[in-house]
């Protein structure tokens, strides 16, 4: 199982610069892969990842992930291109559907057709970015046209998918999913296995991100990813992924303990059949994240 860190563009400075510096960390450290968070209110990832990915080499980089409703499907791909001929074929792009109050509370768009928005936006997206024309005429969204830019490799596409139906869309059409405050249980009897049926002998990964503190301070760390992530108890689609769980909320879903106790936890999701780790670092203290990020280096393998 791969593992993996995320990052974000939250915090003071420059987001640019701290994202390049974040890159060559991770690279250095030996990680494979990075996956960067965009959140409504934060600076834009993919012109910020143009930059860092032209300064960072080895090190792979994908969006975890890109809202679709605000984002017609032709500059998704044009931006998507460009981040990825710049990176030289290192960049993922993930997608998804964000949250009713963040689309329709922030930006008037309507929440609601999931499954059919997807599936529009992808009719229109996925022929762009293998470098061919689109013509999807839909109910949600109509994408008409090509994009030209030479020479840049076709990103990968992953779908935050948790229910069945998006889950089938991202297992026929995606290389996977990417999910979030979604435990063992979920993973490996939900997630997985609605993804793979709908792939049927095209190979798919579920690619799972949950926060992770190795510490010996347990107390305190439950309390700080209560504190931390405590809007993911209330949002819709994060709250039924932990009751399906048996989670009392988000500090339940996190990898917190010793050594050995957070490698038995991702021994957890590798045998649910997770392909990629992807560890959220949250502790405040620099020496418990060190911590964590020199115990998931040696949890890396193919």
């Amino acid at each position: 199982m791969q593992i993996s860190l995320i990052g974000s563009l939250s915090g003071g400075g420059s987001p640019v610069d701290a994202t390049v510096d974040f890159l060559a960390q991770a690279r250095d450290e030996g990680f494979r892969r990075v996956w960067m968070t965009q959140m409504p209110y934060e600076p834009d990832l993919l012109t910020v990842l143009a930059v860092a990915l032209r300064e960072v080499d080895g090190i792979e980089v994908g969006t975890g992930v890109v809202p679709i409703q605000n984002l017609h499907p032709m500059l998704m791909a044009q931006r998507a291109l460009t981040v990825n001929l710049i990176a030289g074929g290192r960049f993922i792009l993930g997608l998804g559907m964000t949250h009713a109050a963040v689309t329709e509370g922030m930006w008037g768009i309507p929440w609601d057709k999931p499954v059919r928005r997807l599936n529009e936006y992808l009719d229109g997206l996925l022929p762009l970015l293998a470098g061919e024309p689109a013509d999807a005429t839909g109910e949600t969204v109509t994408t008409r046209g090509a994009v030209q830019i030479p020479g840049a490799p076709r990103p990968d596409v992953y779908i935050a998918a948790l229910g069945p139906q998006l889950l089938k869309i991202a297992g026929r059409r995606t290389a996977g999913t990417v999910t979030w405050m979604t435990g063992p249980k979920t993973l490996g009897g939900h997630v997985g296995p609605a993804l793979r049926a709908a792939a049927g002998d095209r190979p798919v990964r579920v690619v799972a991100a949950l926060p992770v503190a190795v510490t010996d301070d347990v107390d305190g760390a439950r309390a700080q990813a209560a504190e931390q992530f405590a809007m993911y108890g209330h949002l819709p689609s994060y709250r039924a992924m932990l009751e399906r769980e048996g989670y009392a909320g988000p500090a339940d879903a996190a990898l917190i303990g010793d050594e050995a106790t957070v490698t038995a936890r991702v021994e957890e999701l590798r045998a649910a059949g997770v392909d990629e780790y992807v560890g959220v670092p949250f502790d405040a203290s620099p020496e418990v994240r060190a911590r964590t990020r020199a115990l998931l280096r040696t949890l890396d393998s193919d």
